[in-house]
């Protein structure tokens, strides 16, 4: 199974990429978690339009989605999972065997298109939290999902 992280915007500092690549290569060969930047829309003075720069990241981000893949926006809107239940949740999508797109949108969000696309919305935080910041925790914790679901003692509940 692959998961595949559709994130908008690119250039992240050096400690994002460290961690996002540390608990990427924890995981093992048969649960494949890759990352995929998009380029964020070029905002500036004149096109100031968030509605069309949400609109333009996301005609990327479902272009880069697989047509079967189970498709999970990361927004604020969408439901709080516990890691607990994001384990029960990792070992299910093993276990249908198809892959899973994770969506990060850019500075204002993912477009209508993609939360229509989204088979799940699933909330990290009530907070709001920087973009690199979500890299890393969302790497994390599918790696201590996974721990989770081969009983290895990373987490400790």
């Amino acid at each position: 199974m692959r998961i595949t992280v559709h994130t908008v915007g690119s250039k992240m500092p050096g400690w994002v990429t460290e961690g996002t690549q540390e608990y990427s290569k924890r995981l093992p060969r048969e649960l494949n978690l890759e990352w995929r930047e998009l380029p964020l829309a070029q905002r500036g003075k004149r096109n100031g339009n968030t509605v069309r720069l949400k609109e333009k990241e996301g005609e990327q981000i479902l272009q880069s989605i697989g047509p079967s893949d189970l498709v999970v926006a990361l927004d604020v809107l969408g439901k709080p999972w516990s890691t607990e239940s994001l384990a029960q949740r990792l070992s299910d999508w093993q276990m249908n065997g198809r892959n899973v797109s994770l969506l990060v949108g850019g500075p204002d969000g993912l477009s209508r298109a993609c939360l229509d696309r989204a088979d799940m919305k699933w909330s990290l935080s009530a907070l709001t939290l920087p973009h690199p910041l979500v890299r890393v925790v969302l790497a994390e914790q599918l790696y201590r999902a996974w721990t989770i679901t081969v009983n290895h003692p990373y987490h400790r509940a």
